[in-house]
């Protein structure tokens, strides 16, 4: 009898593959409350769970985070809503911020606390505005339709340059992972064994069987390409 392939013992949530996030910092997210008031941004901080720092921001309703776009340092205070003058950091509604402005950490749907462009180095672009909705651009260079009551942060997430240095090491590779809980190294799955994953033997780099699984596969078998629209060679 076969065993789990490894995507299957990862659903089942068991503690080697459970993200720990018992060691991250905190939820970044803007504050529920839409009263517009001034922030201090206490420290920036790094969180294990992110590949952007964090700013720690001081504020009347209490200590929350957000990620940290460039040119904001420990003492600077940023608005959060009701600001005519937006600086980079500043917290407002979509409807209040001119076309063309590049934002990060953008809300999907109003209150949510923000779901777009957290990464480092990310940011969406501002298109067009109407009464009833706002265009911005996803890095993506996707168009997305939101609610003007929809709320983000002015300028670029700071650590734009993390991905030109290379790892170098496999070790700083593996901690880098591991901070995570992040799967790695991945294996392919021609080069397990049969009993690992059904496109594994001893055949080499070939799978022994198409990579568009059967329709009615059971689960574990249902690998590669899954309900494919179209099969076979392109027609030249």
């Amino acid at each position: 009898m076969g065993k789990n392939i490894i995507s299957q013992r990862r659903g089942r949530g068991s503690p080697r593959y459970r993200s720990p996030s018992h060691r991250f910092l905190a939820k970044a997210e803007y504050p529920r409350d839409n009263t517009p008031f001034r922030a201090k941004i206490k420290d920036l901080v790094n969180d294990p769970s992110r590949t952007a720092p964090l700013m720690v921001l001081d504020s009347p309703n209490g200590v929350f985070f957000l990620p940290a776009p460039l040119e904001v340092k420990v003492g600077d205070e940023i608005s959060v809503g009701g600001s005519k003058e937006l600086k980079s950091g500043d917290v407002a509604m979509l409807r209040d911020i001119p076309v063309g402005q590049m934002i990060n950490n953008v809300e999907i749907k109003p209150n949510d606390g923000g779901k777009i462009c957290r990464a480092s180095g990310s940011f969406a672009r501002v298109l067009e505005k109407t009464e009833k909705s706002v265009t911005i651009m996803l890095p993506s260079k996707k168009a997305k339709v939101l609610s003007p009551l929809c709320r983000g942060t002015i300028g670029v997430i700071a650590g734009g340059g993390r991905p030109e240095k290379p790892f170098v090491k496999a070790g700083k590779k593996f901690y880098a992972t591991k901070a995570r809980n992040k799967l790695w190294p991945r294996t392919s799955a021609v080069s397990m064994n049969a009993v690992d994953h059904p496109f594994g033997s001893g055949r080499g780099s070939h799978m022994g069987k198409p990579s568009t699984a059967p329709r009615f596969a059971p689960p574990g078998r249902k690998v590669g390409q899954i309900r494919a629209r179209r099969t076979g060679r392109r027609k030249k």
